[in-house]
């Protein structure tokens, strides 16, 4: 057949050629669509589109070297085509790739089958399929190759390989390190940056480390960083360098040798802001070591990161700040620290970036552990008011640290003063509505360390702080429950907060928690028991007792036994019910309302001067009205009506304070209950015993009640009725103890034990079944005879109120248990 010379116009055509016998013909489509395909991506799609890659793959392993090298320079320069690379890996093209990097195959083969294996390999599943059919072995031998090109595809293809922990691994065994290390001598800064790259990835492994150092790796390294012509690959050398710090032996090398200092230099004179962040970094994971703490601390890294906090780059403060939280572990450094950079951490807590702060806050977390020195160090840095700012933070790491360190600062009294009256607790309350488990622990914890104060409690009530430091108890966290449940007790620690806590539902969680043998801590019982200690009303309601160190005080009540899920109703609520058939609340209130109007005593001073009126003047003034201050002077300066003027302002705010203070409602006074007090203090307390102190007061307490009844007529002792006409008469169930006149057992134990604690006599109030209960008082009985000046312990008694007022009955006596249970 005569040649045949036709010349072609479109793709479509040559691609048909690639199905030709001749090689010659082979040889030339391939070339020319790899010109086609140089041009551009739109190529590419193009020659993918005509089917261009199925025909090019049956070529890559053609017998003809010039066929084969055409085809594989069309391969590599359309891998870079997304939807290529997708189909080549459909074609399971890299096994045939990987046969093309035998040492006896042409220079170019090499280039663009590395090229093209490179291209793939950002591919996880072409990872995979590289490492499993041996392809690092030939890629690491093509890294001494002659061919500038080919070094640089196939250390990028390593670079993306050992992306992977289990390629890492390999590379080590294939001995990566001595041609990395040459190339890092290469005239091309391309190849150079790949080398230095691929160095800091598997020098992430410590047995890597040790070879690169075996290999005077480092000294390479600190060559680069010595070097100014090589400032463009400062940063990764740098990179490398950090990993090996993590390393004591390596640490301790580099130190000795000198490097150590001269790259902590190297970080200070430097201008690049990377450089800095990255050594920053690097100092943070070395310091992660005890021993490596150690050293950095001889190097003085501490001048060196303090500096770094001075920069005016957000990535190196953060750097720098994180790295601080890390060398704080060594107690020179902290001290280090205290000295010379709390100033500047405290100034980063009112940068406008979030990450800063956060930084910055989370390093005076850890410098400020167990540190009196550093909490003073920031209380005069003047940190107090950002660290209180920064609990309205945006990121929850700056939240919980800030309340770390307020915690801290909280060990000492002044500085908890302080921050007291900044409204800390009024702060705090949104961080406990937080979802993140350390923002509600750091803060609970917080609340704990702030709570001991009373101001700092009402506060928090007044806050709407309660309620979320509540639903916390629910938490499945256990460090968050226990700090929630360590600042409930310490809340708990007065009358309104314990009530409030117990409104909002804590006792039944915490009662729920200390059932569950989980869930339940040291902290959970303490609450739980400061609870009802001071919520004596639902105590007595809920456990039937009161120990001689519950005193009983104004605003208590008995509700009778209440059952597990019923609502604790206060006493407030209890008096707007209408009567009911239900057991009478019998209530305690000694203390008389304030009464008297001070408008006439103001009206009573125009035209006198200067006046002030003082509490302890006037005590019939509202309690909130410490002292008015008021000017005039007859006849001179201003007019009569101007004067008059002023004086009924003064009256109006005095009554606007008046009538805030009543409308608070409060439980009305019991004279009655006030004289019994006042009487039995008289008659008790003048007696030389304890003993003749419970028998008098018994009898006193039977004698209001009803007198003493005899057993057999018990039944006859109509108590309830007369209870009924108290209710009927004052249209409520809530009767003052004082208007029970025919009072049964528990009337007469809970008035025995309100006037004995006002009297300082012990006793416990115990609740028996059948509208039983008893006082159970403690006494020493009297030497016996012949064994004088012997001291005996204490026996617990009974005291009867009923039958014979006064008799003391042995506890666990027969007596005894027929007066409790018959």
């Amino acid at each position: 057949f005569d040649p045949l010379l036709i010349e072609s116009k479109t793709a479509a055509t040559v691609v048909l050629m690639l199905s030709s016998p001749e090689e010659e013909v082979l040889a030339k489509a391939c070339d020319a669509l790899y010109k086609f395909a140089s041009k551009g991506d739109e190529n590419k799609v193009t020659l993918l589109g005509l089917g261009a890659v199925e025909h090019l793959y049956k070529l890559i392993l053609h017998e003809d070297p010039i066929v084969r090298r055409n085809a594989i320079m069309v391969f590599g320069i359309m891998a870079s085509n997304h939807d290529v690379k997708k189909l080549l890996r459909e074609l399971d093209v890299t096994n045939s790739l990987i046969s093309q990097l035998a040492p006896e195959e042409d220079v170019v083969i090499h280039e663009f089958a590395t090229l093209c294996l490179a291209h793939m390999a950002v591919e996880y599943t072409t990872k995979v399929q590289i490492f499993e059919q041996g392809g690092l072995e030939p890629l690491i031998r093509l890294l001494g190759s002659p061919d500038p090109d080919v070094k640089k595809n196939s250390v990028e293809c390593i670079y993306l390989l050992v992306q992977d922990f289990q390629s890492r691994a390999a590379v080590r065994a294939l001995n990566v390190i001595p041609p990395l290390l040459e190339l890092l001598k290469s005239e091309y800064p391309v190849i150079q940056l790949l080398a230095l790259k691929t160095l800091e990835v598997i020098s992430k492994d410590r047995e890597t480390r040790i070879i690169l150092g075996e290999n005077k790796g480092l000294d390479c390294l600190l060559k680069i960083l010595e070097t100014n012509e090589f400032s463009d690959l400062h940063v990764e050398a740098l990179a490398v360098l950090g990993n090996c710090l993590e390393d004591v032996h390596t640490l301790q090398l580099i130190q000795q040798t000198g490097g150590l200092k001269k790259l902590l230099s190297f970080v200070g004179v430097s201008a690049v802001p990377d450089i800095q962040k990255n050594a920053a970094k690097a100092i943070t994971r070395a310091a992660y070591d005890s021993e490596n703490r150690k050293i950095l601390n001889e190097e003085e890294v501490e001048k060196c990161l303090i500096n770094l906090l001075e920069i005016d780059n957000d990535g190196i403060k953060i750097a720098a700040s994180q790295a601080i939280s890390a060398m704080c572990e060594n107690l020179a450094s902290k001290r280090a620290f205290g000295l010379q950079g709390i100033p500047q951490l405290v100034q980063l807590l009112s940068s406008d970036n979030e990450e800063v702060k956060e930084a910055a806050v989370t390093a005076l977390a850890n410098l400020t552990a167990a540190s009196p020195s550093n909490t003073s160090a920031v209380a005069e840095a003047e940190g107090i008011e950002p660290l209180v700012n920064t609990l309205n933070a945006q990121r929850d790491g700056a939240i919980a640290n800030a309340a770390t360190v307020l915690t801290n600062l909280a060990m000492q009294e002044p500085f908890r003063i302080n921050i007291q009256s900044r409204g800390v607790m009024s702060a705090l309350a949104e961080p406990l509505r937080s979802t993140n488990s350390q923002v509600q622990s750091k803060a609970a914890f917080a609340v704990a360390a702030f709570g001991c104060d009373a101001d700092a409690r009402t506060e928090l009530r007044n806050a709407g702080g309660l309620q979320p430091l509540v639903e916390l108890l629910h938490s499945k966290n256990e460090e968050v429950r226990r700090n929630v449940c360590w600042a409930v007790m310490v809340c708990a620690s007065d009358e309104l907060t314990a009530v409030e806590l117990c409104r909002l539902g804590a006792l039944d969680i915490l009662e729920e928690i200390n059932l569950s043998t989980g869930r339940k801590n040291n902290f959970s019982e303490a609450a739980l028991q400061k609870l009802l200690d001071n919520n004596l009303s639902q105590k007595y309601s809920q456990m039937g007792y009161l120990s001689p160190s519950n005193i009983i005080t104004d605003g208590f009540y008995d509700y009778g036994q209440i059952k597990r899920g019923v609502k604790f109703l206060s006493l407030e609520e209890l008096s707007m019910q209408e009567l009911t058939d239900r057991r009478a609340i019998i209530f305690i209130n000694a203390k008389p309302q304030e009464e008297a109007s001070s408008t006439n005593i103001l009206y009573s001073f125009v035209g006198f001067g200067l006046f002030i009126i003082k509490r302890k003047d006037f005590p019939y003034l509202s309690p909130k009205i410490m002292y008015i201050v008021f000017y005039v002077r007859k006849g001179k300066g201003k007019k009569e009506e101007e004067k008059m003027k002023e004086v009924t302002q003064i009256i109006s705010k005095v009554q606007d304070e008046i009538n805030l203070e009543n409308s608070h409602w409060l439980p009305p006074p019991d004279f009655i209950l006030l004289d019994y007090i006042n009487d039995a203090s008289k008659a008790i307390l003048p007696l030389t015993t304890t003993r003749e102190q419970v028998v008098a007061l018994a009898q006193f307490v039977a004698d209001k009640m009803g007198g003493p009844i005899e057993r057999d007529k018990l039944h006859d002792f109509s108590w309830e009725l007369h209870i009924s006409e108290i209710e009927f008469e004052l249209k409520c169930n809530v009767v003052p103890i004082g208007k029970v006149k025919k009072g049964t057992f528990y009337h007469r134990a809970l008035l025995f034990k309100v006037i004995a604690d006002r009297t300082g006599i012990g006793c416990s109030l115990v609740r028996g079944e059948y509208n039983r209960a008893w006082n159970e008082v403690k006494l020493v009985d009297d030497s016996p005879q012949g064994i004088a000046g012997l001291l005996l312990p204490p026996q617990e008694y009974i005291v009867d109120l009923m039958f014979e007022p006064g008799f003391l009955m042995k506890q666990g006596s027969a007596e005894a248990d027929q007066y409790k249970h018959i």
